[in-house]
């Protein structure tokens, strides 16, 4: 074939053939004889397909079905010709930043994941350990955190690289002085290969993301969103139920301020047959954009007040908690809020031997403690596999696939 482009490998079969990857110019000339292991695309095409000249764009090329094409007086029809990722083990990640849920696709959701479960493979003084030797992580964070920042730190020193951190960064920064965000980013930029960062302000992590000249990671950024909270919750949810087609979800308690549990139906929309629940008190609902989100995308949703019935139905419970933090001089509505809905062995006894409970932590009183002892209680493995999903985020950013 007459192309400057690259290619990966690719299965031919009497009807059609399929890739990994894509890298083609405008236009291209193949003769079918010489296909396999050479076409960087998937299509479906006409049996005893011989030649033809296929027209692209930058982002896919289609040729509709009645369009037929002819060459050396072989006449052929191409029905479908699109783009796949490239998921080649060298090659640049498709994000420069992870700032939000809405970033990710299916492919590579999947392709995240696959590098995710090689991660936990990774043991101390492997050669996989030292992947990122040499690189420096940032982590800033404005609001306090244990899990994330620590498993963030976690990841960057099991793939071998360094950590500089400010943990309470609102207070004890430059930001107390009245330093603005931008001006910070620009700063740091200029220790660090990566920013890891906590904010308190919807859209700061985006704010940062358009300054800096390296990765930015959003570890949370007010009532916003958590989009690696949500890559491991799905994670999670697939290594534990063993599919995200056709599951049914239960969200439970601050809907309204939880960044964790937006993320999360933001991603959850990109499989088929889901159905989610939300379970809140009135004064924490889910707020209107994200159930119009799923509307658009065809996803169904369902508003309920009684977390046992839903409980029955889901695959997977997962509770978050109320959030004082959030509420401001409104104690009162905390109050109204705090211990409406609570998982306890009562709530266990109605969920299917299959579902498990999940909660992006920390808990108060949401979750008993004695259903910690249940293995339906998914919550520390579901910690732990933050860390997996976090080192993978922080090898895809920095060297690629």
């Amino acid at each position: 074939m007459a192309s400057s482009s690259s290619f990966s490998t690719c299965t031919l079969n009497r009807g059609s053939f399929a890739t990994k990857a894509i890298n083609f110019n405008k236009v291209f000339k193949c003769n079918f004889s010489s296909l396999p292991n050479r076409l960087p695309v998937s299509a479906k095409l006409s049996a005893d397909f011989t030649c033809s000249r296929l027209l692209t764009s930058e982002k896919s090329l289609k040729l509709d079905q009645s369009q037929r094409l002819s060459r050396n007086g072989m006449q052929c029809c191409a029905l479908e010709v699109e783009d796949v990722p490239t998921f080649l083990v060298g090659k640049k990640f498709q994000l420069d930043d992870v700032i939000e849920a809405q970033q990710f696709d299916r492919d590579i959701l999947n392709a995240i994941f696959e590098v995710a479960r090689e991660m936990e493979n990774i043991e101390k003084k492997s050669p996989g350990s030292q992947i990122l030797k040499g690189y420096l992580m940032a982590t800033l964070f404005y609001e306090p955190s244990t899990r994330t920042r620590l498993s963030f730190e976690s990841a960057m020193k099991r793939l071998g690289g360094e950590v500089l951190t400010t943990e309470n960064a609102r207070e004890f920064s430059s930001a107390a002085k009245g330093e603005t965000l931008e001006d910070t980013i620009r700063t740091i930029e200029g220790y660090s290969d990566i920013i890891v960062m906590r904010h308190f302000e919807s859209g700061a992590a985006r704010r940062a993301a358009a300054t800096a000249g390296i990765p930015i990671i959003n570890a949370g950024d007010g009532p916003g969103q958590h989009p690696t909270q949500a890559l491991l919750d799905v994670y999670t949810i697939e290594r534990e139920i063993g599919k995200l087609d056709g599951i049914r979800v239960g969200l439970v308690g601050d809907l309204a301020n939880g960044r964790t549990v937006r993320s999360l139906a933001y991603l959850l929309a990109k499989y088929q047959d889901v159905k989610i629940y939300f379970v809140s008190p009135d004064v924490v609902k889910m707020k209107d954009d994200i159930k119009d989100y799923l509307t658009s995308m065809g996803v169904e949703w369902e508003e309920s007040a009684d977390l046992m019935e839903v409980a029955s139905k889901c695959d997977v419970v997962y509770q978050t908690r109320i959030q004082r933090e959030r509420f401001g001089e409104r104690i009162d509505l905390y109050e109204e809020a705090r211990g409406k809905y609570i998982v306890d062995k009562e709530v266990l006894k109605v969920m299917q031997k299959h579902a498990v409970v999940m909660h992006p932590l920390p808990r108060l009183d949401e979750i008993t403690v004695d259903v910690d002892a249940d293995p339906r209680a998914a919550y520390f493995r579901q910690a732990k596999n933050g860390l997996y999903i976090r080192m993978a985020l922080l090898k895809l950013l920095l060297v690629g696939w």
